[in-house]
């Protein structure tokens, strides 16, 4: 069976990216990088590609230049386990990006993330569909996604 992993395509910061992208989570490591050779279009010597994993996942990046730009139309999911891994993953790939809604954002380097604890699909996929309802909405007026109140939105009861 053939592998399929992403690839993603930045201006020029492939390396850096990578590198914060292993510093956040575990079980992450470069693997390679490959340099421009003459023949490339960017400066020789410079990072071209660089494999890396990301708790595991392979990950190809190049440094295409400013002809492709990432957007939300791709994203990563984090599956967190609790509101604990909500707060530490939102924390570290927020430093320098944006945050949009819905446990969305943008880290420094333009690539999107969903920081998602497993609490919200058990809320908006529970088996009240009042609850189902109230989780919904609730979720729709979140940022980062907040275990608790999902909890009592489901519930039908306010947060704690």
């Amino acid at each position: 069976m053939p592998k399929i992993h992403p690839f993603l395509w930045f201006d020029n910061q492939a390396r850096p990216a990578a590198e914060f992208y292993v510093s956040v989570f575990p079980n992450s490591k470069i693997l390679t990088d490959l340099s421009n050779t003459e023949s490339a279009p960017g400066p020789t010597g410079d990072v071209m590609v660089v494999d890396f994993e990301i708790d595991g996942q392979r990950v190809t990046a190049l440094n295409g230049g400013p002809v492709y730009k990432l957007s939300a139309a791709f994203s990563f999911v984090i599956d967190c386990e609790d509101q604990a891994e909500v707060d530490y993953y939102w924390d570290k790939l927020l430093e320098g990006g944006q945050p949009s809604q819905c446990g969305w954002l943008t880290d420094r380097f333009g690539l999107s993330w969903q920081v998602v604890p497993k609490a919200l699909f058990e809320c908006i996929g529970g088996p009240d569909p009042a609850g189902r309802e109230r989780a919904m909405a609730a979720m729709m007026q979140m940022v980062k996604l907040d275990v608790a109140k999902l909890k009592a939105a489901y519930a039908g009861r306010e947060a704690a």
